[in-house]
């Protein structure tokens, strides 16, 4: 059993950073593929970044390429989403999940992810 706590959301102007932070505790969970999804009102839960347990592949949806970073503390059991040039459209409740035996496009899938994070509001003003 894997227990995921998020925080560090906020509200910030367009174009300001904001850094998630999602603390893991439980049986191995520095062996589990980390994510974050977000899910605007009225959306689905949509894919934002992964790591894998190794840290040695990084995925990202496109739309936060260049902006958004995932990064893991093995020591604190934790994972960051380090959020830059924020825009309006990436207002949402941010979850972080984690998931064991992943490989290629399952980073990108919900189902992947047995665990989740309680969620964290973040919203961007014009």
């Amino acid at each position: 059993q894997v227990q995921l706590v998020d925080s560090g959301g906020g509200l910030v102007q367009a174009g300001g950073s904001l850094r998630l932070s999602c603390a893991a505790s439980g049986r191995t969970s520095s062996s589990y593929a980390m994510g974050w999804f977000r899910q605007a009102p009225g959306k689905e839960r949509e894919f934002v970044a992964a790591k894998s347990w190794s840290g040695g592949v990084t995925y990202y949806q496109d739309s936060v390429k260049g902006r958004f970073t995932i990064s893991r503390d093995y020591t604190k059991k934790t994972v960051y989403l380090q959020m830059n040039s924020l825009k309006p459209e990436d207002t949402a409740v941010y979850y972080c999940a984690a998931g064991a035996g992943l490989s290629g496009s399952d980073y990108r899938l919900r189902s992947s992810y047995a665990y989740w994070g309680q969620g964290t509001q973040v919203t961007v003003s014009s």
